[in-house]
């Protein structure tokens, strides 16, 4: 971030404005500070293969992950402003701009699962008429395959039996609606630990 100043003037030798800096602008300089905190905070909450799409700089980088373990006593508090300082010596827009990009990617990501998790309990709890829609609008589905699994979950949700069925059926509906993992990450195992930043309990019990 930018150190703002306030500026004066005066005219050289050949008449010509010439501006200097006079001293730093104190307000702005505890915004961007503030700011960097913040910063420093929000990453110190990330996974480990999120803080790696970063590429932040290696003394950075060992530090968040340093944090991250802390309690939030005042040995953590001054690891935060350590790296707060780090930040104020290199220029953050590129580390801003993949932070978005990847909460922009989570989100969108989050919405097409809930998108499959609700087709699957609808088809649980609808039967027939529910996959007669869904093939309408799916016709390169697999109808037989889909039957089983749906039979196979709708028995373990009257047994009350762990929902292997209802897993598969959910992988098997994500496959057919082209939904895919967050391109960042290595499998669907670390797409599910850190789709959503602060909300990943909607997908865990899938």
């Amino acid at each position: 971030m930018s150190e703002e100043h306030d500026y004066e003037y005066e005219y050289d030798d050949k008449g010509e404005i010439v501006y200097y800096a006079v001293r730093p602008n104190k307000t702005q300089i505890k915004k961007d500070m503030a700011a960097l905190f913040a910063l420093s905070e929000e990453m110190s909450e990330l996974s480990a293969s999120q803080l790696k799409y970063l590429e932040l700089p290696e003394n950075i980088h060992k530090a968040v992950v340093e944090v991250s373990g802390m309690p939030h006593k005042g040995a953590r508090k001054r690891l935060l402003k350590f790296i707060t300082g780090q930040l104020h010596k290199i220029d953050v827009e590129p580390i801003l701009e993949k932070l978005a990009r990847m909460k922009n990617k989570s989100a969108h990501a989050v919405r097409e699962h809930h998108i499959v998790e609700r087709w699957r309990d609808l088809l649980i709890a609808g039967g027939n008429e529910t996959l007669t829609e869904l093939l309408n609008e799916h016709p390169q589905a697999d109808r037989q395959q889909l039957r089983q699994l749906l039979r196979n979950a709708q028995k373990e949700a009257e047994a009350a039996k762990p929902p292997k069925s209802s897993r598969l059926l959910y992988r098997y509906l994500k496959d057919l609606f082209k939904v895919e993992d967050e391109a960042e990450f290595d499998d669907e195992q670390e797409f599910m630990d850190d789709a959503e930043f602060k909300d990943e309990d909607d997908l865990e019990k899938d």
